[in-house]
C-alpha cells in the first residue's frame, strides 16, 4: 500500500472523515486512503454486539436528530431507520423526574397540579434576572432561579466539566431548554431516528467503495511521509497536528463502564442523569431503548467524566477559544491540508452538524480543485 498513490489521505474515520471519503470516492471518482488510530471505523459513534449479543455504543449514547432533510436523505443511502424519540429522567430528591425541566417535572417535584400558564408564572417568580448573561450559571438562574439550578444543573455540570458552571461559557447550559408544557422529549427536531442496524453497519456501507482503502490501528505521524497523496484531510486534534506548538487545547474525557445485567430491563428510559455530586457518574444509559433490540438481558453504561483520556468535549472558556484561534490561523495558512470535524475545529458538533460540515467541505474542495491553495473550513 505504501507504493500506491492517493488523491486524498483522510485522517480519522468518524463522521467527518467517512462522509468526505465517500463523497470523494463515489461522486468525484478520487482515490482515497482513510486511516484511524483506533481499531475500528465510525469514530465515537461506533457500536458493536457485546459478548452477550447486545448492541451497545462503545463511547456512550449517540442519538440521531436533525432538522435538515438533506442530511437524512444523504445518510439514508447507507441505512434504514427506526423512529426513536429520546426521553431522559434525572434522579433528583430521591425520585426520577423528566429533564429538560417541563410541566410534568415541576408538578412531580413540588406535588402540584399546575397548568402551563401557572407553570410559566411559577418559573417567572423564581427566576433571578441577570443583567449580562456570561456564564452557564447565569443562563439557568436567569431562567428558573437558584433552587432548580442547584437541583438539576450545578452538580451535573461540575462533574461533566470539572469546573463550576460560573466558570463556563454560557453555551454549555444554553443547549438545554426549559418548557412549561408537558413535552418530555429531550429533542424537538423534526427528524428523530436511529440507524436500523446500528451506526457501524451504516459506516460499513458508506465506505464500501473500490476507490477507498482503509488502514486501522495506525497513527498519522507514523505513515505521513511514506504514503503518496495529493491532499490531506485532517479530522484529529488541531493542536496535535501542529505538535502542540502553542500548548495543549483543553478537553474533557470520559470513562465508560459497560455492564450486562441478567434482567430484561434496568431503568424506565434510555438515559437517567445523576446531578448529585456525591455520585461519580453523570448518567446511566440502557441501549435496548435506542436499538429496539429484544433480549432477555440488558446492557448499561455508567459514564464518568475525567480530565485525562481521549478528547471528547472542548472546554468552553474564553482563554481556550483564544488559544484555538492561534491554531486556526496556522491551519488556514497550511497549504494542501483541510481541517474538518469536532477535534480539528475545536467545537462541539452534533452528528448531523458534522455530516453537514463534511458535505459543505466536499463542495468547497470541488469548487477549489483547480486553485493552487485549498482552504479549510474553520467555522
Amino acid at each position: 500500500m505504501a507504493d500506491e498513490s492517493y488523491d486524498y489521505l483522510i485522517v480519522g474515520a468518524g463522521f467527518a472523515g467517512s462522509v468526505l471519503a465517500e463523497r470523494l470516492a463515489a461522486d468525484a471518482n478520487k482515490r482515497v486512503l482513510l486511516i484511524d488510530r483506533r481499531s475500528h471505523i465510525g469514530g465515537n459513534a461506533y457500536d458493536y454486539y457485546n459478548d452477550d449479543g447486545i448492541l451497545i455504543h462503545q463511547y456512550g449514547p449517540h442519538i440521531f436528530h436533525t432538522n435538515a432533510k438533506r442530511i437524512i436523505d444523504y445518510l439514508s443511502k447507507f441505512t434504514e431507520w427506526r423512529p426513536y424519540e429520546h426521553r431522559v429522567l434525572a434522579h433528583v430528591d430521591g425520585q426520577l423526574v423528566p429533564i429538560p425541566i417541563n410541566l410534568s417535572t415541576l408538578n412531580q417535584l413540588y406535588q402540584l397540579e399546575m397548568t402551563p400558564e401557572e407553570a410559566e408564572q411559577f418559573l417567572v417568580a423564581r427566576a433571578e434576572p441577570v443583567a449580562e448573561i456570561k456564564t452557564s450559571e447565569d443562563v439557568v438562574i436567569n431562567q428558573v432561579g437558584r433552587e432548580l439550578y442547584e437541583k438539576f444543573f450545578r452538580g451535573y455540570t461540575t462533574k461533566q466539566w470539572g469546573l463550576d458552571p460560573s466558570q463556563l461559557d454560557k453555551s454549555v447550559t444554553s443547549r438545554v431548554p426549559t418548557r412549561t408544557n408537558d413535552d418530555d422529549r429531550y429533542f424537538i427536531d423534526e427528524y428523530q431516528q436511529m440507524p436500523l442496524h446500528g451506526y457501524t453497519a451504516m459506516f460499513n456501507k458508506m465506505l464500501d467503495h473500490p476507490n477507498i482503502d482503509i488502514m486501522l490501528n495506525v497513527d498519522y505521524r507514523e505513515i505521513r511521509d511514506s504514503i503518496k497523496h495529493g491532499h490531506l484531510i485532517f479530522t484529529g486534534p488541531v493542536d496535535e497536528y501542529f505538535d502542540y506548538c502553542f500548548g495543549k487545547l483543553p478537553y474533557r474525557s470520559l470513562e465508560f463502564r459497560h455492564l450486562t445485567i441478567d434482567q430484561p430491563q434496568f431503568q424506565p428510559v434510555a438515559v437517567v442523569n445523576y446531578p448529585d455530586q456525591q455520585v461519580e457518574h453523570t448518567r446511566i444509559t440502557e441501549y435496548k431503548y435506542l436499538t429496539g433490540q429484544t433480549h432477555p438481558k440488558t446492557a448499561i453504561t455508567y459514564e464518568i467524566p475525567q480530565a485525562e483520556g481521549d478528547p471528547y468535549y472542548p472546554v468552553p472558556r474564553p482563554e481556550n477559544t483564544e488559544l484555538y484561534r492561534r491554531y486556526q490561523a496556522l491551519a488556514e495558512n497550511t497549504p494542501n491540508v483541510t481541517f474538518v470535524g469536532r477535534l480539528a475545529t475545536y467545537k462541539y458538533y452534533n452528528m448531523d452538524q458534522v455530516v453537514g460540515q463534511a458535505l459543505a467541505t466536499y463542495q468547497r474542495l470541488m469548487e477549489a480543485k483547480n486553485s493552487p491553495t485549498l482552504i479549510a473550513e474553520m467555522h
